[in-house]
Formats: C-alpha cells, structure tokens, sequence
C-alpha cells in the first residue's frame, strides 16, 4: 500500500470548525492589565493568556483563537474601552517559528 499527496497546502495552518487558529496579541499599558484580563474573561470560550511584562512600556498578551472568534474579542475589548486594533493576529505557524 502507497500513501500520496494528491494536493499540497501551500501555506500550513491549524484549522477546525471555527476557522483557523491563529495567535491573538493584545499591546497594553501595564496599568491596564487587569482591564484587559477582564474583558477577554466575558467572551463565550476559554482564555489562556500568557503576560509578557519585560517587553519595553507595554506589557503583551498573547492567547490563541480561532478565527471566526476574532470578531468577539474585538467585540468584548471594545465594550471596555480598549481600541479594538490592539489586536494583533498572526497564524500560529508564524507566532511558534518567530516568536519575539
């Protein structure tokens, strides 16, 4: 039995039902954080953020989603008073092989 690619995905990424995963990252001051903790904790699935506080003036939030959810956290930020293009999304590919 042989195994063959019959079409190749020029560029790799994660996908499912809800689009694909991408890494979301939210700039912020460091005196907001806890606002914007906050906020992502009212949207309808789990957050897992990992705080990067060592990163010049602005501390950064970084959680993965998918991207039909995307539109949700902007949503929610917005509702409290974050300027919902703090968002910063890049394919998890790109987030897990340039990291910074």
């Amino acid at each position: 039995m042989s195994v063959s690619w019959t079409s190749v995905c020029p560029v790799p990424s994660l996908g499912g039902a809800e689009g694909e995963l991408v890494s979301v990252r939210v700039r912020v001051e460091p005196r907001l954080l806890e606002e914007l903790l906050e906020a992502l904790a009212t949207v309808s699935f789990p957050i897992n953020p990992q705080i990067h506080h060592h990163l010049g003036p602005k501390t950064l939030v970084d959680f993965p989603a998918y991207s039909q959810r995307l539109n949700e956290v902007r949503e929610a930020l917005a509702l409290h008073g974050f300027d919902p293009e703090c968002v910063e999304v890049r394919t998890m590919l790109e987030a897990l092989t340039n990291s910074d």
